[in-house]
């Protein structure tokens, strides 16, 4: 997929510049050969995991330990490593497709997954040397080994560079004793490859090294952790006392570790806001198939109206999370293949392609991992007192649900990275924020204009779309202008700011797509998806301006508040829609087709 140079819109830049729909990618767009690895990747989660889901509530590690391996004879967790290393080499992109189907059945593999063929392959393929990706990478991707992340301490979670892990140069300056303790370890149990973060000597910043189990000594585990969810998932303590790794275990160079650290974990945003996408379509699955089956007063429940609400908003929700899943994963893939066609190593390419969408990243891992959390908890009330018991698929799901708010960065500390990163972005000039901010802020002073005189699908709510920008601008040039450095110490006006980014993204991700769609199959063929997206974005207008509230009271006063207040109500207009018709006109479909089928 060829991108021309003045279609692309950098990281963060939706906010100030359109995108147009023939230039976003969508999931229906995915070639044979992807199609075919879904297929096998189906097959696997089919006839390999779905039966056992009741064994991963009983935390039985062994079952995921073998089924990892199941997934590696398969390929499955080589998609994106380099043939060079004996991976499958498939584009970005495609690594979200398949993360999604093989996370979607069970919470415990959807961890093992992420942890092994993200944050525990990453670190290497991104900063490892040719040397150690040729020894780890082939036998990481096959199964052979598995691999771990020890980044988190007792007193360094969010605050990952605070971590007090020492690693200290032997007299004979040919080993570092690693010394100190981890937690919250994910596949710790049955790990061969170990990642650990330590800090040598007074370093401002840590330091990765890597390494195998069997080959040093000090190293030990405490037993499994008992878990609210993923219970079939590894999760131990590791401690090290003196553990002994040669000076060619350090991974990238010294003091690299925090970047190391955070790249990785940008990856791992992404691939868990897929994940838990994919647990979203299955989780509405069983809220659909039950609502069918179950009668009450002599008739299924989904015919009823609160019924169909719920399965209608559920969708809504999950479909929107899709569209900007592929929307930024295909950013991701394009960059990438931007900076190697530029002549740019492709390990470096790889790192950098990420980095730019660092903003989307923490976007869609905020997004989706509360759309799980509502479509668990939706689905738990549809089945009613059979949702709150043990024996029900929604039972376990809506326990897995809830670390996704925590891992791969806290929604809180990912909503602040979201504010901070754009405003940076905006004070280098990488985009053109500031300037936009001063047009919106002089564009009060205007009388409105509302002659409309485009036609086309989505005119009305494309207009809609870029006064939420502008609401966007207004707000957060605002608080800038009046916090100044200060800002970073009004973290609830940031969260603030951060929701109203965050919704913005996500519905234009939704509009973009079905504007796609129509071209493809026609309005009349796409009307449930036209229908969600006209419900979402009055959800959407409400949220920001509520937000936008919030935040302008928070640092303004008197005649000036009223002014910017008048601007926020200016920017958060919105037609009447029936919102009703729309939520049963898509509830209709899934009820009929009786599954999730956007």
């Amino acid at each position: 997929m060829e991108i021309e140079e003045d279609k692309i819109i950098k990281g963060g830049e939706f906010l100030v510049k359109e995108t147009k729909a023939e230039d976003v990618f969508i999931r229906e767009e995915f070639g044979e050969e992807q199609m075919m690895m879904l297929s096998a990747t189906v097959e696997f989660s089919e006839k390999e995991v779905k039966p056992h889901l009741m064994r991963f509530e009983n935390k039985e590690y062994s079952l995921v330990e073998e089924l990892m391996r199941k997934a590696g004879n398969l390929g499955l967790l080589a998609i994106n490593v380099p043939e060079k290393y004996q991976g499958l080499g498939m584009g970005f992109n495609t690594g979200m497709l398949i993360c999604e189907e093989i996370s979607s059945l069970s919470g415990s593999i959807a961890t093992a997954f992420g942890a092994h063929t993200g944050i525990g392959t990453l670190p290497i393929l991104l900063y490892g040397n040719e040397e150690q990706k040729m020894y780890y990478l082939p036998k990481i991707s096959s199964g052979e080994w598995m691999a771990c992340y020890n980044l988190t301490e007792p007193d360094a979670g969010s605050d990952a560079n605070s971590g007090k892990t020492k690693a200290v140069l032997t007299e004979d300056e040919k080993h570092y004793e690693i010394t100190g303790q981890k937690i919250w370890i994910s596949n710790a149990g049955f790990a061969h490859v170990f990642i650990v973060f330590a800090r040598i000597e007074n370093d401002k910043n840590i330091t990765a090294f890597v390494f195998e189990k069997d080959k040093v000594e000090g190293l030990t585990l405490n037993p499994e952790e008992h878990k609210l969810g993923i219970r079939s998932s590894s999760t131990r303590q590791v401690f090290y006392n003196k553990v002994k790794v040669p000076t060619s275990a350090m991974l990238g160079k010294r003091e690299e570790g925090f970047k190391i650290a955070m790249n990785a974990l940008n990856v791992g945003r992404i691939k868990l806001g897929v994940a838990v996408t994919g647990a979203s379509k299955r989780i509405i699955n069983y809220a659909i198939n039950y609502s069918n089956e179950r009668k009450q007063f002599k008739t299924s429940i989904s015919s009823f109206g609160a019924i169909q609400h719920k399965i209608a908003e559920m969708a809504t929700k999950i479909y929107v999370a899709d569209s900007a899943n592929y929307r930024s994963g295909q950013n991701i893939e394009n960059h990438i293949k931007r900076l190697e066609e530029s002549g740019i190593d492709s390990q470096k390419a790889k790192l950098l392609g990420v980095q730019e969408y660092s903003i989307e990243c923490a976007i869609l891992k905020v997004f989706c991992s509360e759309v799980v959390q509502y479509v668990s908890d939706e689905a738990v009330q549809i089945y009613g007192g059979m949702g709150f018991s043990a024996e029900s698929e929604v039972e376990a799901a809506y326990r897995d649900a809830r670390i996704s708010r925590i891992y791969e960065g806290t929604n809180e500390i990912n909503r602040l990275l979201i504010v901070k990163m754009i405003l940076k972005k905006g004070t280098t000039g990488e985009i053109d924020l500031m300037s936009s901010m001063k047009r919106v802020a002089k564009e009060l002073l205007t009388l409105p204009t509302f002659e409309n005189t485009s036609k086309g699908l989505f005119t009305e709510e494309k207009k809609v779309l870029n006064n939420l920008k502008k609401a966007v601008l207004l707000v957060a040039g605002s608080v800038s202008e009046k916090l100044g450095n200060k800002i970073a110490t009004e973290q609830e006006v940031m969260m603030n700011i951060a929701d109203m980014i965050i919704e913005t993204y996500v519905l234009e991700s939704a509009l973009l797509k079905t504007e796609k769609l129509v071209m493809k199959n026609g309005e009349k063929n796409t009307a449930e998806q036209i229908a969600m997206c006209i419900n979402f974005q009055h959800q959407s207008v409400e949220k920001i301006s509520k937000n936008g509230k919030e935040a302008l009271y928070a640092i303004s006063e008197g005649d000036e508040q009223k002014i910017l207040l008048l601007g926020l109500k200016r920017f958060t207009k919105i037609n009447a829609s029936n919102l009703k018709e729309n939520r049963r006109l898509i509830a209709k479909k899934l009820i009929e087709t009786n599954k999730y089928c956007f």
